[in-house]
């Protein structure tokens, strides 16, 4: 049976209404600033240990009523968005037989430029992304229904390029799990062996150009999110550099930790891509240095093996998979005999580095995502407030939806707030500069690190969902 998102886009394609959505956006979430009752104000002062009595409170209330004057006359200002620069329909949901992957999410038609370095080139866009006038649900009941006011930097950059979209690939339940099996839409499906996963959370991205509905798709990385579903599905994956693409008009789940990054079928077109995407985006997002320039990458293949040195981290081969082993050391015997210097090197950080990725990770959802419902606190950059408004609302009415993964990484980031605290988040950020260090000092001798990207091969999708998968 269509829900009332499917029937609201049906109503709008039988109208055939080709719009360009509204760059304007009125003021939603909050349409007005109330004075807080003494009972909340009871309950604030009990949480934080404030011991004030009642009539300490009463004078508090009325100073408090002065500063939300502030607050009132914000609520009633419109806020400057992006344009959004290509008309477009909302699209529809696939259905079933139009989708044997289950990786599109929705499908749309959005025409970008008729020249550029993508001219001719069809795209995915990870759910994760905003695309203005789509639905968007990040892998989750929490966000199903919401329609974004604009589109994200990369879309913009690759309408600009002429890239035609074709749709939102499907990800993983608010991007967290490597498995593929966790979309709030049901598990994608990995088009080389019937009944197992992609790999996640960029799982859709990856089934698609794999099984080539799309030339190319953009994904987004956290912690493997666009490399793992790349090697299980036989595609090319990067993560750029921190900061080198703008994440601007993307979900957060950790503001030190989000990368947007290009996943096609060949390194060529994964090259392309990123030239595409890459680059300063205007202050929008505040990661990225003034003078960042981006490279011809295309151009940058043309290398000669003979000049590359390659160093084979060994603590990356622990408990790997014979069938995996066999498959990247033979990838590394052609590149010797192509003429590169191919030799061993010892990263040990590289064990400790899970620890602290981890406790970074189950910090900032519970900080980040949560709480502040991805709103970068402290940061001057572009805020998505639209996005902001219908995570809050999602979390109040659907947190139940949520998959066991994420359950598990917010009760994990509560009880050790609640513990310790953020003395562990402090400590893995002082130890992530030394683990960073680390790699940078193989990168010395190195041109390239060199190691598996997952340990064993794909596994079959479960058929429960156990608090163990990631």
């Amino acid at each position: 049976m269509a829900n009332a998102q499917d029937k609201q886009v049906e109503d709008s394609m039988a109208m055939g209404t080709a719009t360009r959505p509204e760059s304007k956006a009125m003021p939603v979430g909050v349409r007005g600033v109330n004075a807080p009752s003494m009972s909340r104000l009871q309950h604030i002062s009990l949480q934080y240990g404030l011991d004030c009595n009642d009539e300490e409170l009463e004078v508090y209330k009325e100073k408090m009523i002065e500063v939300l004057r502030a607050f009132k006359s914000l609520a009633a200002m419109t806020e400057p968005i992006p344009e959004v620069k290509y008309p477009r329909t909302p699209g529809y949901r696939p259905k079933p037989q139009d989708n044997p992957y289950n990786a599109w999410y929705w499908r749309c038609d959005i025409r970008g430029a008729c020249t550029g370095l993508l001219a001719g080139r069809t795209v995915a866009i990870k759910d994760s992304i905003q695309v203005a006038g789509v639905p968007m649900m990040n892998g989750s009941r929490v966000l199903e229904g919401f329609m974004p006011p604009i589109d994200a930097t990369v879309v913009t950059r690759v309408l600009d390029a002429g890239g035609h979209i074709t749709g939102k690939a499907a990800c993983e339940d608010m991007c967290l799990s490597g498995s593929g099996s966790m979309c709030g839409t049901g598990p994608v499906r990995n088009p080389h062996k019937e009944g197992h996963v992609t790999g996640g959370s960029s799982s859709g991205c990856a089934a698609l150009v794999a099984a080539r509905e799309v030339d190319m798709a953009i994904g987004g990385d956290q912690g493997g999110s666009v490399r793992f579903p790349a090697c299980w599905s036989g595609i090319v994956g990067l993560k750029p550099t921190y900061g080198l693409v703008p994440y601007t008009g993307a979900c957060s789940m950790e503001r030190s930790l989000d990368h947007l990054g290009p996943m096609a079928a060949t390194v060529r077109d994964c090259a392309l891509l990123l030239q595409t995407i890459a680059g300063y985006d205007d202050g929008n997002d505040t990661r990225q240095p003034r003078d960042l320039r981006v490279p011809n990458y295309t151009e940058q293949l043309k290398g000669d093996p003979k000049q590359l040195k390659i160093g084979v981290v060994k603590e990356g081969f622990a408990n790997c998979h014979d069938p995996v082993n066999g498959i990247v050391r033979g990838a590394l015997d052609k590149l010797r005999a192509a003429g590169a210097t191919v030799e061993d090197v010892s990263i040990p950080a590289h064990i400790e580095a899970s620890g602290v990725f981890t406790t970074i990770t189950a910090h900032g959802i519970g900080e980040s995502m949560l709480k502040a419902e991805g709103v970068q606190i402290g940061d001057r950059g572009m805020q998505s407030t639209a996005l902001a408004d219908a995570q809050r609302r999602g979390f109040r009415a659907h947190s139940q939806y949520l998959s066991y993964v994420t359950k598990l990484f917010l009760l994990t980031s509560e009880y050790v707030r609640e513990e310790y605290g953020f003395h562990f988040y402090s400590k893995a950020r002082n130890i992530s500069h030394e683990v960073i260090a680390s790699y940078n000092a193989a990168l010395e001798k190195y041109d390239v690190l060199a190691m598996p990207t997952i340990v064993y091969p794909a596994p079959e999708i479960p058929t429960t969902r156990p608090l163990s998968e990631t």
